[in-house]
């Protein structure tokens, strides 16, 4: 047995990869995410400090060998390829609290180099959380032209940002995305932006300041003031968004919804759900009860875009079995999705096979599965 592997229930560091070409707007994505991280503490492998907007992100001082302490408990590293595992390691150290790990992949490697390198790494205390390929719409074609390799970036990417929107008519747009479906893998997500302005919680979870200090900090009085003047809409009635219904935040172009059961679900019937998952569902985060024999943790279960992951672990001392589950996205039916995971309620799930749990085990990482797997 490898003497590396976690208990089931110790906490690994999801690690993001964003990729993209330059001028694409990644590194504007990434700034974006930062800036917008609410008590989230991130860490950021780059290979150019210089694109970083790292003077706006008050830099408190050297951690040591590359590593850049920012404001608000966010690092970053520069970094080559033959760096990452070492970096990946430092930032996973308990001591550093990082909750997520953002890689912008220009000038790192390949994307599908670093996803092989991610899934391949044996470092107990990261796990791959998804690949994100940020695309230029006004300068689509061009950027094809001068690159074809982006056609096969796009062939792996888990979700596609389709950027700078605002710099092309709706025709245009229609087209890109016509081009899109064809050259991602089915089912991709792809959502439509301008100046890489994404909702962080499409990629990674958010945590409120309660759960983080116990106390507001700057970053929050500043959060709330943002949000006032979107209600207050600056007292000049201009613009979208600064009218009193939030049009304007970052939320309202995704909706979401709530799934709650306290009967356990079937894993055929979830995976099956899963698997036909519509493209306007851009994130899937929750907990499973499946009640299965010999399976009878907790799983929790993330998606960003088409990656999708569990991860076994223990249940809270008196909390009770249930699934919890949160579908965040854009276009989708929500009432329709609720009644199809409602129809994946497992009737007598003490009677189900073990083997029915094999569709959800291909998603658990091999250091997570029990050894009867």
């Amino acid at each position: 047995m490898n003497s590396r592997q976690p208990a089931p229930s110790a906490r690994t560091v999801p690690v993001v990869v964003l990729s993209g070409f330059l001028g694409s707007g990644k590194t504007t994505v990434l700034n974006h995410l930062l800036a917008h991280r609410a008590g989230t503490r991130i860490g950021v492998v780059v290979n150019d400090f210089g694109s970083i907007e790292i003077d706006a992100m008050s830099v408190a001082g050297q951690v040591g060998d590359s590593m850049v302490s920012l404001g608000g408990g966010c690092l970053c590293c520069a970094v080559d390829g033959s760096e990452l595992d070492a970096y990946l390691e430092k930032l996973a150290a308990p001591a550093h609290r990082i909750d997520v790990i953002v890689i912008e992949a220009s000038g790192l490697a390949e994307p599908q180099e670093m996803v092989r390198m991610l899934v391949a790494n044996e470092n107990p205390a990261v796990r791959y959380g998804g690949l994100v390929q940020v695309v230029d719409a006004a300068e689509f074609d061009a950027t094809r032209a001068a690159h074809p390799e982006t056609d096969r970036h796009l062939a792996v990417a888990d979700l596609v940002v389709l950027n700078k929107t605002d710099r092309v008519d709706a025709a245009e747009r229609a087209r890109i995305e016509g081009v899109l479906a064809g050259l991602c893998a089915p089912g991709i997500p792809v959502i439509a932006t301008d100046h890489g302005r994404i909702d962080p919680e499409l990629l990674f979870d958010r945590r409120p300041w309660e759960r983080t200090r116990g106390q507001l900090s700057f970053e929050d009085l500043l959060a709330e003031e943002r949000e006032h003047e979107h209600e207050r809409g600056h007292g000049d009635g201009h613009g979208a968004g600064h009218d009193g219904d939030h049009s304007g935040h970052l939320h309202a172009a995704y909706e979401s919804v709530a799934f709650t059961s306290d009967a356990a679900l079937s894993p055929r019937r979830l995976i099956a759900f899963l698997d036909r998952r519509p493209a306007g569902l851009y994130r899937i985060k929750g907990f499973v009860w499946f009640g299965v024999p010999g399976h009878q943790e907790r799983y929790e279960v993330q998606s960003v875009g088409r990656f999708l992951r569990f991860a076994p672990g223990a249940w809270g001392r008196g909390e009770p079995r249930r699934t919890q589950l949160v579908l965040i996205g854009s276009a989708f039916d929500g009432p329709a999705l609720l009644r199809e995971l409602e129809a994946c309620r497992e009737e007598a799930p003490q009677d189900a096979p073990p083997e029915s749990m094999w569709g959800v085990l291909r998603y658990v990482d091999r250091a997570e599965r029990g050894p009867e797997e």
